[in-house]
């Protein structure tokens, strides 16, 4: 179920990309000093282009909250763990640092004869 949202979200993703590009500028940004800008006057299809534009951003929206409500609650297996855990689960542990247990040598101690107070 996640896989073909994933990829329902991917065709509305490029959909969106090739929607936006089709657009006429609409006088903004760089081309605001082109005179090429409003050249054809089809406004019709801007609006389609337009109106398409939000439903697609819409759908990616609703396509995400639910990719991640489903990947949240749904594919758990009945002990709750996921195949990652169950990975980490099966490598050893590696034991830590010996920072001071047994076997760890003794602190340096300066020799008796010389004067470690600072003046």
């Amino acid at each position: 179920m996640v896989t073909f949202l994933i990829i329902l979200l991917v065709i509305a993703c490029v959909a969106l990309g090739l929607f936006v590009l089709v657009q006429n500028p609409k006088g903004g940004g760089l081309a605001a000093g082109s005179a090429s800008s409003n050249m054809f006057g089809v406004q019709r299809t801007g609006d389609v282009l337009e109106k398409g534009s939000w439903v697609l951003i819409a759908l990616i929206v609703v396509l995400t909250l639910s990719i991640t409500t489903i990947g949240k609650t749904g594919n758990h297996d009945a002990a709750g763990s996921s195949k990652i855990q169950e990975q980490l689960d099966k490598t050893p542990n590696q034991a830590p640092l010996n920072l001071g247990g047994a076997g760890a040598t003794a602190p340096v101690t300066p020799p008796a004869g010389t004067d470690t107070s600072k003046k």
